[in-house]
């Protein structure tokens, strides 16, 4: 047969093929092998994910098909990016925009919450900056959509949402005063949280133990609330106590939820102080008797026994008024100091004293800015006490003047057994309440808890495989979709055709959370690959350095039906 001859052959060939639509075709990207869990919670099944730009198209046995980039996950568990419900890489991300110690877990959407970045006027931005610790970042936006903008336009490895804050809000308005709005600033303020909500806001987002939003009362956030409400947002809130005021605060936010008209979120349910351990099954009756009854109400939680936060919560909210400058100079007022000294040493239903809910003995100091203080870095508030020849408490006030801080503490308050418990309750979801952080650089200078580095792989290690407190195809669920319906997030959370390539990929057996208290800068290991938007940002458990992150914004955003 002549070369012209097998040409035409082959061409002839090449058409019958194409009329019936089967030559091969080409994808962006082929996944190929793994174990699908697509986010339902349903069980799994073995398959392929074929992406075409950010979306996936295809699922299930794809045969004659190619990718340009092809990732064999046989043996791995392939599942939608997980959602951080919690965090707070809002600084970390501007400094290092790979997302290091999240992207190694596979979290592919961090959501910020408990204050927001925006919207800021100028006194604002000058305490910012003069707050600033270890990482270092010119503040060059106003608004919060601005700022979200922000960080795309520079690169960022996941994509991100938020919420506005409610304390960030009340601040713009009336800055560190312990007093109610009047009528005008109030209506300033509701202007504002529908302002952020326009931007792509998630809804509104308050933390009630710290100054000044613990001055807030109920109404005015119900106010906020419903701000939010008209745009399809929700409320999201770290509530005024999870200790000795525990099921009066998941009341007040049953109430705020009813008097708005808005879906509610508690962040971190914990029930915190060994007095108060008991409550959490009280907790539990009261939000399912309210989900039963109609009330949108979920939660988020992080996996350890130990929270971390400031000194600020050891202190009473009085002594905090006007911001750390007015905090600073009461602190060195001798009667000032006795009665702080008395108050944080006095068990109280007043305010969420945490000084007395650990005790010394259990707050572990792991965030300075002052050189000189650096050593005292993985110390016990105690230990420094009795080298200080002090006393605890007045350590604690020292060391907020010495600083120029509240000084990062950690809080040994919560009992396994409520975290197994929370773990296993359906309308509970996930968040790290910390940090998307490098073990690298700047973010060494100071030491940091190891739900930055743990969170999610300590979930499906510990608590998935190794305790068998929920399995697998559930927790995928609860890191994922569960999540997105929540917060009305459009076309993420779930393989499946149509929906954005966010994927993580990771071995199941291996998956594990190295991070300590005493080391916690520690990378997750198990995670082989992520990738975010269709783009592949971490391959064989090593970051590409891409950075293809998106702002997500929520329902009252003015494009939403673009």
């Amino acid at each position: 047969m002549t070369r012209i001859a097998v040409s035409v052959c082959r061409l002839s060939a090449f058409m019958i093929f194409l009329s019936y639509g089967a030559f091969p075709e080409e994808y962006d990207v082929l996944v190929r092998g793994g174990t699908l869990y697509d986010g339902s919670g349903g069980p799994p099944r073995v398959g392929d994910v074929a992406i075409d730009g950010d979306t996936i198209v295809a699922l299930g046995e794809i045969e004659d098909a190619t990718g340009r980039i092809e990732i064999d996950a046989r043996g791995l568990a392939v599942a939608p990016g997980f959602i951080n419900m919690l965090s707070h890489a809002t600084s970390s991300l501007i400094v290092d925009p790979r997302s290091m110690s999240d992207i190694l877990q596979g979290v592919t959407l961090e959501v910020f919450g408990e204050s927001s970045m925006g919207p800021l006027n100028d006194a604002m931005k000058t305490g910012m900056k003069d707050r600033q610790g270890d990482l270092k970042y010119d503040i060059e936006w106003t608004t919060l959509g601005e700022y979200l903008e922000y960080l795309e336009a520079r690169g960022i490895a996941p994509n991100v949402a938020s919420f506005v804050g409610a304390s960030t809000i009340r601040v713009h308005e009336i800055g560190r005063a312990d007093r109610p709005p009047s009528h005008q600033e109030l209506e300033r303020m509701k202007a504002l949280v529908e302002q952020a909500m326009e931007e792509g806001a998630l809804g509104v987002t308050s933390a009630l133990i710290y100054a000044p939003a613990t001055y807030a009362s109920t109404d005015e956030l119900v106010e906020l609330a419903r701000a939010a409400s008209k745009h399809g947002g929700r409320y999201i809130a770290h509530i005024r106590s999870e200790g000795n005021m525990f099921l009066e605060a998941i009341d007040e936010t049953l109430t705020i939820a009813k008097k708005a008209g808005i879906p509610v979120e508690i962040y971190h349910l914990k029930a915190a102080g060994k007095k108060n351990w008991h409550k959490m099954d009280l907790a539990i009756q009261k939000i399912e008797d309210a989900r039963a009854n109609g009330t949108d109400v979920t939660a988020n939680m992080y996996t350890y026994i130990a929270g971390a936060t400031g000194l600020d919560a050891s202190m009473p909210p009085w002594v905090q008024e006007g911001g750390y400058e007015a905090w600073s100079r009461r602190l060195m007022d001798p009667q000032v100091r006795e009665r702080v000294k008395a108050e944080m040493n006095q068990d109280t239903d007043e305010w969420e004293n945490l000084f007395h809910a650990a005790g010394p003995e259990k707050m572990l100091l792991i965030g300075f800015k002052n050189e000189d203080l650096k050593p005292l870095t993985g110390k016990t508030l105690a230990e420094v006490a009795e080298a200080r020849e002090t006393t605890p408490a007045e350590l604690a006030m020292d060391l907020v003047v010495e600083d120029g801080s509240r000084v990062g503490t950690v809080y040994f308050l919560m009992t396994e057994e409520n975290v197994k418990k929370q773990i296993a309750l359906p309308w509970v979801s996930f968040g790290s309440d910390a940090g998307s952080l490098a073990a690298e650089g700047a973010f060494l200078k100071s030491s940091a808890h190891p739900r930055a580095y743990g969170n999610f792989a300590r979930l499906l290690g510990k608590y998935v495989r190794d305790e068998r407190v929920i399995p697998l195809e559930e927790a995928i669920r609860k890191l994922t979709s569960f999540p997105a319906e929540n917060l009305r997030i459009r076309n993420r959370g779930r393989l499946a055709p149509g929906y954005y390539a966010d994927l993580a990929i990771f071995d199941p057996e291996a998956i594990q959370d190295p991070a300590t208290f005493e080391k916690p800068h520690q990378y997750s290991t198990g995670m082989v690959h992520v990738l975010v938007n269709g783009v592949q940002v971490l391959s064989y458990g090593e970051h590409t350095g891409a950075t293809p992150g998106r702002v997500v914004r929520g329902p009252g955003w003015t494009g939403w039906n673009d």
